[in-house]
């Protein structure tokens, strides 16, 4: 059996839709087999929920009088530097700028770190940020500096885009060290003391389509509380991994770069976060819908915890110099029951993104295509490596002369 997303559209305009999160699908598959789910089942929720450090917003905050050039000049938000090479007025935050001048960050292993993503929080919740800009001053544009407080619902346009999200599977990180280490897979006890981890796993959207058959760019996607896009693949997308039988990949694949308007999102799903040692970051919730097009998309949908693996990655030697040298593969479940054994120890684990978070957005993501509030979308374009062969290149180290 076959459907189009323009069929299941039109069973969304009826209300004769009939939408399951992830949980939900394996269940159905388990009892009732994947040719009856496919019969079924239109459309399937997935969802995932944590930091991703490629993100970052934009915005207009209108003309000045008398006119300012910040294009050129300097900005910060907050005392947090903003990127404001562009022209007169647009702005640019990323997750992971830090607080100007702040002692706090000075000091490893750090304690907390305001940044980017807590300023992108902060606007989302309706907070007054503080502005300060210069610039060198033109004919058309005199002003050389300007300090004012800004409001997103003051502002022209304030949008979400993310360079790179929902890495589809990543690394379990460890330390093999006598020393405590601090990354941005949080803090990594010595002697194999805990092993992190972050994905959703079976919930995670791009494990749910591994070969990009219905995910693509253009395609309609919940994000950070309202509604975004695909806007193209993500930085680092790699589709070219090591895949199991099933298609699933079994350590960090592909990506997806996103898009949304930040006026219509929830600071909720928008978390500023601070990472010890590491720096700041924003935990982002991100849903997409997997349209049931015929039963390798079920079966696709339906891969378990326990069916998908990834690498157990020493982070005190292995990830700064060879991410290709994996300790061991572990599945989700056994990730999710708490430990896993590694060299013949039990080491407990912890997870950086939420499974609960990701179960909401699976529901909340049901909840509105099921109230006609959400409809799927066409990818106007594949993702590399769903037709081609895409490989990701390395940096290749070339000195001055």
């Amino acid at each position: 059996m076959t459907r189009t997303i323009k069929e299941i559209n039109e069973k969304i305009k009826s209300g004769e839709v009939v939408v399951v999160t992830v949980e939900e699908i394996i269940d159905i598959v388990e009892k009732q087999g994947v040719e009856e789910a496919t019969r079924k089942v239109d459309i399937v929720t997935t969802g995932t929920f944590g930091p991703m450090c490629s993100s970052g917003a934009y915005f207009n905050i209108g003309s000045s009088r008398p006119r300012i050039k910040l294009g050129g000049g300097s900005c910060s938000l907050n005392n947090v530097p903003a990127y404001c090479g562009f022209a007169a007025y647009d702005v640019y935050i990323g997750a992971t700028s830090l607080l100007e001048d702040d002692p706090r960050n000075q000091v490893y292993p750090g304690e907390f770190k305001y940044g980017g993503g807590h300023i992108i929080e902060d606007l989302v919740s309706g907070k007054d940020i503080k502005l300060f800009g210069s610039a060198y001053g033109t004919d058309c544009y005199p002003r050389k500096k300007l300090e004012t407080l800004i409001n997103i619902k003051d502002l022209n346009e304030a949008v979400l885009f993310n360079i790179r999200n929902a890495y589809q599977n990543y690394n379990v990180a460890v330390n093999l060290s006598d020393k405590i280490i601090h990354t941005y897979m949080g803090t990594l006890k010595p002697n194999l003391g805990n092993a992190n981890y972050c994905s959703a796993g079976q919930l995670s959207p791009l494990l749910k389509d591994p070969n990009y058959r219905t995910i693509g760019i253009g395609t309609r996607i919940f994000l950070g509380g309202g509604t975004g896009y695909i806007a193209w693949q993500g930085t680092q997308h790699n589709p070219s991994i090591r895949r199991k039988n099933n298609g699933v990949p079994a350590s960090p694949a592909g990506t997806i770069a996103t898009i949304g308007d930040l006026k219509n999102m929830d600071a909720a799903w928008l978390r500023g976060v601070s990472m010890l040692g590491y720096g700041a970051s924003l935990a982002i919730g991100i849903g997409v819908p997997i349209p049931i097009i015929d039963e390798d998309t079920c079966r696709s949908v339906a891969v378990k915890d326990s069916d998908i693996y990834t690498q157990v990655i020493d982070y005190s030697k292995d990830y700064p110099n060879n991410v290709s040298h994996a300790i061991q593969e572990v599945n989700y479940e056994q990730l999710k029951s708490g430990m896993i054994k590694i060299k013949n120890k039990d080491v407990p684990t912890g997870a950086l993104s939420s499974y609960s978070k990701a179960r909401e957005i699976c529901e909340i993501l049901k909840q509105w295509i099921k109230n006609k509030k959400f409809y799927l979308s066409e990818p106007v374009a594949c993702l590399p490596g769903a037709k081609d062969n895409y490989i990701q290149k390395p940096l290749k180290e070339r000195p001055f002369k």
